[in-house]
């Protein structure tokens, strides 16, 4: 039974049980699960910080995630919302070992009670959210590879009013438009709200932060949008 079904269901259901006992405490850091979980994740980062590869470390942390994953769960599940450092960091692990979807459904909690990141984190964790999130994005358009879309609007949805530098929030919304512009050409372009949805992301992008690079998109979606304009006056 070291991993079995039944021990991970176990595992939640205990950490769902303390985090409803420590409702209203800062912490849930009186608890013997919460205790467990900071010493495996001291044991884990210690590991990864023997290991100098980007690549290498997010590969670990896939590995790693389903250790967290009953004692998350549970936590997510009681939604009391007191501070809690292991689920924070492993709402980051999700971003940084590309496991958005989860990472997303463990933001939502995280920003909709305002845990805190560790301290050895200067983002909010909303900015680092829209920053892992952009920049994974960005990256994976300059090789040509897909970002699912969702992802990005959700990202976007999730940390908007959320404080951070204006340059991240520029980031997030030109790697959304980019993404839409890439499913459209001059021969067959999006359709008009998809593209008004682009230039409006462009346009907050380029006014947030004037060196995001997103002017050339900008041009181009605009272009677009008038071609898409044109063929409909036509008809």
């Amino acid at each position: 039974m070291a991993d079995s079904p039944a021990k991970r269901h176990l595992q939640r259901v205990a950490a769902e049980e303390a985090a409803a006992r420590s409702a209203g405490s800062a912490l849930m850091e009186g608890t013997t699960e919460y205790q467990q979980m900071l010493l495996q994740l001291s044991h884990d980062r210690a590991r990864l910080k023997q290991i100098q590869s980007t690549q290498s470390k997010a590969a670990l942390k896939v590995a790693l995630l389903p250790t967290y994953a009953p004692y998350v769960e549970g936590v997510v599940a009681a939604n009391q919302g007191g501070a809690d450092l292991v689920v924070s960091t492993i709402m980051l692990w999700c971003l940084d070992a590309g496991e958005y979807s989860q990472g997303l459904d463990l933001a939502e909690y995280v920003l909709a009670h305002g845990l805190p990141m560790p301290d050895e984190f200067s983002r909010t964790a909303g900015c680092v959210v829209a920053e892992e999130i952009g920049v994974a994005a960005l990256n994976a358009q300059k090789t040509g590879a897909e970002f699912d879309p969702v992802v990005l609007t959700r990202a976007m949805e999730l940390t908007e009013g959320q404080d951070m530098p204006d340059q991240v929030r520029a980031r997030l919304l030109l790697a959304r438009a980019r993404g839409l512009l890439a499913t459209g050409t001059e021969a067959a372009p999006l359709d008009a709200e998809a593209m008004s949805t682009a230039i409006d992301d462009l346009r907050r992008a380029i006014q947030l932060h004037d060196s995001c690079g997103g002017k050339e998109d900008l041009k181009r979606a605009e272009r677009l949008l008038r071609k898409i304009e044109g063929n409909q006056s036509d008809d």
